[in-house]
């Protein structure tokens, strides 16, 4: 029940982003929950894959990298889902961020909830 309410709230942060980020644009909720489904497939099976080919670049840049990362795998979850676009590199990067801080407290709001 967890994880259907976390895509959820993913999908509603994808859908918030797109009225206030410019670049960013999510046509509707079906858009926004594939979005969310693809993004979590991608962040499962590819990103592993992909860190430890950019390992190098993440350590010298003391894992500031792994921001770019993150717009990666958000990119290129535009670039599957129909309805789903994003325009450039700043507001991929911008949105990434807030996904990921959407889910790190979505994890520390559930987390709690367990103890």
């Amino acid at each position: 029940m967890n994880t259907l309410l976390y895509f959820l709230v993913l999908a509603a942060s994808m859908l918030a982003l797109s009225r206030i980020l410019p670049g960013f644009h999510v046509t509707g909720w079906i858009p926004a929950a594939f979005g969310a489904l693809i993004l979590a497939a991608l962040n499962a099976v590819l990103k592993p894959v992909l860190f430890v080919l950019t390992l190098p670049l993440t350590i010298l840049s003391l894992g500031m990298f792994l921001f770019v990362l993150n717009a990666i795998m958000l990119w290129l979850t535009a670039q599957i889902v129909p309805g789903f676009r994003i325009e450039g590199f700043l507001p991929t990067l911008i949105a990434s961020l807030i996904l990921s801080a959407v889910g790190i407290a979505w994890k520390s709001i559930t987390q709690e909830a367990k103890v």
